[in-house]
């Protein structure tokens, strides 16, 4: 019987297999065009936490596909000196103009877009009361505890010293207030040796509720938040007269990249400032 050679049909087998399996390679293979989404890391100050989260998940649902941000957040002084040093990110969004105008100075950051404001209010302990007076006199009287952010380091505490200087220009409080009111003042957070806040609470409703102070000059989004989850809390309005207007600024650091443009874009976008709304933020 003749046997029958079948070397040549199972080389042609074997490479029409290989050519196969390298067809299901290259289906499988993300293209550039698939290939995952770069980073997109986000600073943002302490006191944007619960908007900047609601942003984040609205600007993902907008750009499917695209970068997830990541939030980085603390006080806006100190993410401003880590971004001056070179710690990466594609976006910085401030609780001033200031900082964020800094970078673009020292040419680590294109132009600075005002996003958001935001004012003063007085977050009190449950047991405080004016006595009849005004909150400014309030404030001087020796017994009571007021307690800020870190001025420098934190937008909050340049805002809340900015109020005391305010006070005594108004005449709401006597020659010298000012200096009282500093010398006083508690400043319990923002600082470079401050605490960490606490990942799962409003930093400002944790140190009130264990009486750390009797009133904290903080954002009033800060406040409610903070009311919201110790609602033994008081949240005191601050006359338009000494009170301050924070002004938020947003800039992309260089070089920039398409997905902080995207970001940015929402932020400001009708969609990203009615988010803000919603969280107590005024338009800019």
């Amino acid at each position: 019987m003749r046997h029958l050679d079948l070397a040549p049909f199972q080389r042609v087998l074997a490479t029409l297999g290989l050519l196969a399996m390298t067809q299901g390679c290259w289906a499988q293979s993300p293209s550039s065009a698939t290939a995952a989404a770069p980073p997109l890391t986000v600073h943002a100050a302490g006191s944007l936490r619960a908007v900047m989260g609601s942003l984040a998940q609205a600007f993902q649902l907008a750009h499917p596909g695209g970068s997830t941000p990541r939030l980085v957040l603390g006080a806006s002084g100190l993410l401003r000196d880590r971004l001056a040093a070179g710690e990466p990110s594609q976006v910085f969004a401030s609780a001033n103009m200031a900082h964020p105008e800094s970078l673009v100075k020292d040419g680590k950051a294109n132009r600075v877009d005002a996003f958001a404001r935001n004012a003063l209010c007085a977050l009190a302990a449950p047991d405080f009361s004016l006595q009849g007076r005004t909150l400014a006199q309030r404030l001087l009287d020796d017994s009571v505890r007021v307690a800020t952010s870190t001025p420098r380091a934190d937008p909050s505490g340049d805002y809340a010293f900015e109020m005391f200087e305010r006070i005594e220009a108004t005449g709401s409080g006597p020659a010298g207030s000012a200096q009282a009111l500093k010398a006083k003042a508690l400043q319990l957070t923002g600082g470079p040796q401050s605490p960490p806040p606490p990942s799962d609470r409003n930093v400002y409703g944790a140190l009130m509720a264990e009486g750390r102070a009797d009133v904290f000059i903080t954002y009033c989004t800060n406040a409610a938040q903070a009311r919201r989850e110790v609602r033994s809390l008081q949240v005191l309005d601050i006359p338009d007269a000494i009170n301050v207007s924070a002004r938020y600024g947003i800039t992309r650091i260089l070089p920039v990249t398409d997905s902080a443009n995207a970001f940015v874009d929402f932020v400001l976008s009708p969609a990203g400032q009615r988010i803000l709304g919603e969280h107590g933020f005024k338009a800019p």
